[in-house]
């Protein structure tokens, strides 16, 4: 699969089903962000990859009631950083930006190896910190939930969220966020 196959297939599933998680695993998805570029090669990502099944369990009680769907997770991975670890240049700090590239390199090499790595907003930083003993310093971005597709639609899911199993949502159209040269039209 190329980059721009593994782009094209992958999505935001919600219905899960388990997938074995080797440590073999974890080290592949971890080196494809390892090997991502970054403001003066600061690499600003941390990862904790969760796989053990009482850590996800514990997982869980950070989830949005509309992430419930997460718990047929196989991993949760949380993405956290903080300004200090990359280039902060005038105002402009990178090391969103930068672990962000990283983060979907690591989904881009998930797809590639047939999984679901779905990122996701909904959830409590404060809990994701207290769980995993992440720094109060470190500002938790998102987490990633991967498993395997499951054919089978889960019973949690909202009517939008099926809607989105069965037909990939609409994307923006080219216009909508291409500009040639300038912004002036």
């Amino acid at each position: 699969m190329d980059v721009k196959e593994a782009i094209e297939k992958r999505r935001a599933y919600r219905s899960l089903e388990s997938v074995e998680i080797t440590e073999e695993l974890v080290r592949d998805l971890a080196q494809s962000a390892q090997l991502f570029c970054s403001c003066f090669n600061n690499q600003p990502w941390r990862y904790v990859f969760v796989y053990d099944l009482e850590m996800l369990k514990k997982m869980h009680s950070a989830l949005s009631q509309g992430n419930k769907w997460a718990q047929d997770a196989s991993m949760i991975i949380s993405v956290f950083s903080k300004s200090e670890f990359d280039c902060v240049i005038k105002d402009r700090k990178y090391y969103l930006f930068d672990t962000g590239m990283a983060t979907a390199a690591l989904i881009l090499r998930a797809t590639e190896l047939g999984l679901v790595a779905h990122p996701i907003a909904g959830f409590s930083p404060k809990k994701t910190r207290e769980i995993l003993g992440i720094p109060d310093e470190m500002e938790v971005i998102a987490l990633v939930i991967v498993g395997r597709h499951s054919e089978t639609i889960s019973p949690v899911l909202s009517d939008k969220q099926v809607e989105a199993e069965k037909n990939r949502p609409e994307r923006l159209a080219l216009q909508k966020f291409v500009y040639i040269n300038s912004i002036k039209e």
